[in-house]
């Protein structure tokens, strides 16, 4: 009977050595972009550089309060992503939207849409103005090759739903999609991808 009981041991601790072997993830990033230096306001009224976002990987998107598209469902799910770093007990991260329509885009306008959502922690966010449109637009392209377009005759300016992860030295590694239209987002919006790999950056960094 002992040994019998010895082996169940045994296989035991052999099956939970496989599965923590298992579980090991392994970060790939997929993009190299350089973010570009930038100097913004915040919805808070504060001012933020990419050097003050440096020494913690941080999730950025491109939205606009007048957005009569995307952009809500966009933000929500980042709101649920952060739900997925809460849950981690993840603290040192940020998350970063920046307006593809700062002429309208005030502090305040940022800050009376994000109010509209209920985000886990606020003061983890920063959701960016205080440039013009043809600045925004080449800093989309040249840091995150990503298309940002205001027309002439419309309201509604054109840019992606993208979600990218950005690592502690300002540069972006991997990118996902922030939006689907299907009834089950989760399919389409990785949630817990985009949890799993901020959490691999944070440690990775912490090893540092």
């Amino acid at each position: 009977m002992k040994k019998k009981k010895l082996i169940i041991i045994t296989l035991l601790l052999i099956v939970g050595v496989l599965l923590s072997s298992c579980s090991n993830y392994n970060f790939k990033p997929t993009i190299e972009y350089k973010i570009q230096d930038f100097t913004m306001i915040d919805h808070r009224g504060e001012t933020v550089t990419l050097d003050d976002l440096k020494g913690q990987p941080w999730i950025a998107m491109f939205i606009f309060t007048n957005c009569k598209t995307i952009c809500q469902p966009m933000t929500l799910n980042m709101s649920i992503v952060q739900e997925k770093l809460v849950e981690k007990g993840l603290e040192d991260y940020k998350i970063v939207g920046f307006s593809v329509d700062p002429e309208n885009d005030t502090p305040e306008a940022l800050s009376k849409y994000l109010d509209y959502f209920t985000v886990p922690d606020e003061s983890k966010w920063h959701l960016l103005t205080g440039y013009d449109q043809k600045f925004i637009e080449q800093f989309a392209l040249q840091s995150f090759k990503a298309l940002v377009k205001k027309p002439e005759d419309d309201d509604q300016v054109i840019h992606g739903s993208s979600f990218y992860l950005v690592d502690e030295n300002g540069v972006a590694v991997k990118y996902y999609s922030g939006y689907s239209e299907e009834e089950n987002s989760a399919k389409a919006v990785p949630y817990d991808e985009i949890a799993l790999d901020m959490e691999t950056l944070i440690n990775n960094m912490k090893k540092k």
